[in-house]
């Protein structure tokens, strides 16, 4: 119902783009109002609305450039830390003081941070989720180190500080994970959101514009990461947030003998895939997918800003007093740099590729034990299709966690760190 009523009125939004798509600074408006129709309506809302600050943003020359030189002294001010040549402003460090590295990987610079590398224990990579990067695992790298691990957290491609390559250019298209694979549309049971199923439903696996940011690009990142830089001893532990999941799934469903388990953190069940969308809806949401490639920066300008970040994330994260300029600073500065716009909107419009209970079903996940784990107050993972996870072949166990929402590892890490060690523990052992 909520869905609904948003629509019918982002329909007449829809037709203001149509009928001014030949003044940009007019379609930027249109698909911001769009935008910001479809988000759930609560105070967060009224606050981003309050904070864009859309108008002056459109009038004001070097607009982008202005909020690019806000940000860096921001981090200037707060006394974050010096910028890295090695990378577009990329720090030397993160807030807790671990290293920023960059690894060559088929001609893009990628950003990774280790802690623990000389330890003989267990060694595990953090996955981040959809639109931030490395140092949203900085509260839980410590801890890891600490109970014996040899800890590793990358930007994916795209991310981060890592490189940002036009979606579709050459140079992309060289390096992009679905060259030689056989994707169709696999004939897949999938979930509800009360926990019910939905048997037989088609799952395109092709990225509709042939972008290079997909998830057998990114599986094929952290599969070579562990070879390259991780070089363990034994099977590598994947943690992964969110949409970080399907890359983590992905990669140990393509190389299982190199993963000893993934742990998934809040699963994202992607809304926006063309298999979770009701049958009326594509069109809408292609189109302003189309929009917002073609004039999506100025919306893009007005939203990245301390203040609008800051309300955005008091949605997904139940204790908006974790919300903090730290963290606000982490996830912004890089999505500030040269090309995140393009990949954002590029990654909007990927509505199509793997979904999790597709790859849970997997059986080459036989030998790769998945927990699962989230947050009860998650606004954006519906529980009983979590839960529902917990009747898939791979899952071991599903962990509900209280009073939390959807990124839990940052939000309460006292919570979820014994929960990677014990999980680290279990599947290295056994």
């Amino acid at each position: 119902i909520h869905l609904a009523s948003k629509l019918a009125i982002a329909g007449p939004v829809m037709g203001g783009f149509l009928s001014c798509r030949r003044n940009p600074a007019l379609v930027a408006a249109s698909l911001l109002s769009g935008c910001l129709l479809m988000l759930p309506a609560g105070p967060q809302d009224r606050a981003m609305l309050q904070s864009a600050s859309f108008d002056a943003l459109l009038r004001r020359p070097g607009g982008s450039a202005s909020l690019r030189r806000h940000a860096s002294s921001s981090s200037s001010s707060s006394g974050r830390r010096a910028v890295s040549e090695s990378q577009e402003g990329m720090p030397v460090t993160n807030p807790l003081g671990t290293e920023n590295r960059i690894w060559h990987w088929r001609g893009q610079k990628i950003r990774y941070q280790a802690l623990g590398e000389r330890h003989d224990g267990p060694s595990v990579l953090l996955v981040h989720g959809l639109f931030v990067n490395a140092d949203h695992w900085r509260r839980n790298m410590g801890a890891l180190a600490d109970a014996g691990f040899r800890v590793f957290a990358i930007d994916l491609l795209g991310y981060g500080y890592s490189s940002k390559p036009a979606p579709c250019g050459d140079e992309a298209q060289a390096i992009n994970g679905e060259n030689g694979r056989d994707l169709g549309a696999p004939i897949v049971d999938l979930g509800t959101s009360d926990g019910g199923d939905r048997p037989g439903v088609a799952v395109p696996l092709a990225h509709p514009l042939g972008s290079v940011y997909n998830f057998y690009t990114w599986s094929e990142q952290l599969r070579d990461f562990v070879s390259e830089v991780v070089k363990p001893a034994k099977r590598v532990v994947l943690v992964c947030n969110s949409i970080g999941s399907i890359s983590g799934l992905q990669a140990a469903i393509d190389q299982p003998e190199s993963f000893a388990g993934v742990l998934v953190v809040n699963p994202n069940f992607r809304e926006l895939h063309v298999a979770e969308q009701p049958p009326f809806l594509p069109p809408v949401i292609s189109a302003v997918q189309a929009g917002l490639r073609a004039y999506g920066q100025p919306v893009f300008d007005a939203l990245a800003n301390p203040t609008a970040v800051k309300a955005i994330l008091k949605e997904p994260y139940h204790d908006p007093a974790q919300v903090t300029d730290e963290l606000v600073d982490v996830l912004l500065s890089p999505l500030l740099t040269d090309g995140a716009a393009d990949v954002l909107f590029d990654t909007l419009s990927y509505s199509a590729g793997p979904l999790p209970e597709q790859l849970l079903q997997d059986s080459r996940l036989e030998s790769v034990p998945v927990w699962i784990c989230w947050g009860e107050e998650d606004p954006w993972t519906p529980s009983q299709r979590v839960r529902r996870l917990g009747t898939l072949p791979a899952v071991k166990r599903v962990v509900p966690l209280p009073g939390v929402g959807h990124c839990p590892h940052d939000e309460a890490p006292q919570m979820v760190n014994p929960l990677i060690i014990d999980f680290v523990r279990e599947v290295t052992q056994s």
